[in-house]
């Protein structure tokens, strides 16, 4: 199992860290319960850029405009992913790729 149940602040509610959401990439489907933006990223890491980048392209949050950026980055695409780091009020990042989506794995669990 990829989550485990812990005790919330509201009450019971289920806890994944960055190993278990990498090793859950070995799987076919994402695991239940998990926000659109984890979802984006688990078809990136799936190596599903096309599915990663419809699931977060119509969100209009900073978050979903960090995700968009790193997604165009990776395309290579670097002047729309420009505008979309600015969007999400941030720099585009000086390290790898990988590394880029380490980050926004752990900060958004």
């Amino acid at each position: 199992m990829f989550l485990t149940l812990q005790q919330g602040h509201n009450g019971p509610c289920f806890f994944m860290d960055s190993n278990t959401f990498t090793e859950s990439l070995h799987v076919s489907a994402p695991p239940a319960g998990i926000s659109i933006y984890l979802q984006s990223l688990w078809y990136d890491g799936k190596g599903d850029w096309e599915k990663a980048h419809e699931l977060i392209q119509d969100v209009a949050d900073k978050t979903g405009a960090w995700i968009h950026a790193y997604l165009h980055r990776k395309e290579g695409d670097l002047s729309n992913a420009g505008y979309w780091y600015s969007r999400a009020n941030r720099s585009t990042p000086v390290y790898s790729l990988k590394e880029e989506w380490n980050v926004i794995v752990g900060e958004m669990l």
